[in-house]
């Protein structure tokens, strides 16, 4: 009697705490938001991880998506000392004529480089962009190969540029995921010139025109990065927001208004900040193991992983996130380069799927030893 009712109670014990761990599992994560767009894609920057998508390999049109590229390119001629924002652009008749948004500059004059960007960047001026693509390549469609260049260099498979205002070409074209690439790319390459993003306002020879990212206005968290509209693009918009160290950038194109885009925007980043967080599990060079080394003067090798390891999963589930390191093949042997793979680091979740690799390095460079650790070493390992 005595053995069946600890036997029950045992059992009762066993169900309340399978009843309590249900209760205390990270909460499901429903499908993303019925967004108003024919694409669009959400991603965390940090770990690259998708967190959103539909249709985001179509392609699609950019409208004046297209000057995230126009900028990139700009900027990197900035950063190369082939630009300074000092520098005076005389406005040729092709950059005044400019159809669509304008920054009104007027033909012969000369506008330094620093307010030509304001235009293109805050009050999306086609003429402001075509007297920038003028100013570094030479002529609009030899600006526009470098574009199509650095659209390679990044790894935008499905984009092609003719322009650098985004008016609408026969081959002028993009993806959702490639805007995201890009997008990436402009917050990562050039954190100084980012901030131009988020200015609500510019003032331009008595013409004040505000920024077309609404959002920067309805959410304090957003900083960036580009509306884009003709009537047969749609309405488009690249955002990128940062709440809590966290920063996520949506992509959303072909959208039927302003307030669509938006409305679709900020519910996909909603949808992010809420089911998902991210948290960083290694730093860059931290040492992960310390094992044996063989024909080196030293006995132990410090082995690390070369980068952040940066992940992106459910909210709640960071907790139980587990890493596991192992070598490629034992002993190791000097001499070893820095950086050098010799083995893997994996993170799993709790249901044990990998969300993460890395490979482990030497944090140094290990040498081979001297005579003596040579020949002692290589007796041991005769009986390794």
């Amino acid at each position: 009697m005595l053995r069946s009712s600890l036997a029950l109670l045992a059992l009762s014990s066993l169900a309340v705490l399978s009843t309590l761990n249900r209760a205390h599992a990270a909460a499901p994560i429903p499908n993303p938001p019925d967004v108003t767009a024919r694409a669009y894609i959400l991603t965390d920057y940090q770990s690259g991880r998708i967190l959103a998508q539909e249709h985001a390999d179509d392609r699609m049109e950019p409208a004046s998506l297209t000057k995230l590229m126009t900028s990139y390119v700009v900027f990197t001629a900035l950063k190369e000392n082939r630009l300074k924002l000092a520098d005076l652009v005389t406005i040729s008749e092709h950059a005044w004529r400019a159809e669509g948004s304008r920054t009104f500059v007027q033909v012969g004059t000369q506008i330094p480089v620093d307010i030509l960007i304001k235009g293109m960047i805050i009050q999306s001026g086609n003429d402001a962009t075509i007297a920038l693509a003028e100013r570094v390549g030479g002529t609009e469609p030899a600006f526009a190969e470098m574009m199509n260049e650095y659209a390679k260099r990044l790894g935008m498979k499905g984009t092609h540029f003719e322009n650098s205002d985004g008016l609408p070409s026969p081959n002028h074209y993009t993806t959702a995921r490639d805007m995201d690439t890009l997008a990436k790319a402009i917050i990562h390459d050039f954190p100084e010139d980012y901030p131009l993003f988020s200015m609500h306002e510019f003032l331009w020879n008595n013409i004040k025109q505000q920024n077309r990212n609404g959002l920067l206005e309805r959410d304090p968290t957003v900083d960036g990065l580009k509306t884009g509209h003709t009537d047969s693009a749609g309405f488009c918009l690249v955002t990128s927001a940062k709440r809590d160290n966290m920063r996520l950038i949506s992509v959303v194109m072909g959208s039927p208004s302003v307030k669509a885009r938006e409305d679709a925007s900020a519910a996909l980043l909603n949808y992010g900040y809420t089911f998902f967080e991210t948290t960083k599990l290694k730093s860059a060079r931290e040492a992960v193991l310390k094992p044996r080394i063989f024909k080196a003067d030293s006995d132990y090798a410090t082995i690390g992983v070369p980068n952040d390891i940066i992940v992106t999963v459910g909210r709640g589930q960071a907790a139980s996130l587990t890493t596991t390191a192992k070598l490629n093949k034992e002993p190791l042997i000097a001499p070893l380069a820095a950086g050098q793979a010799v083995g893997q680091l994996t993170v799993t979740d709790a249901s044990g799927q990998v969300v993460a690799q890395s490979p482990l390095v030497p944090l140094n460079a290990i040498p081979e030893g001297g005579f003596w650790a040579r020949t002692v070493d290589g007796v041991r390992l005769w009986f390794h």
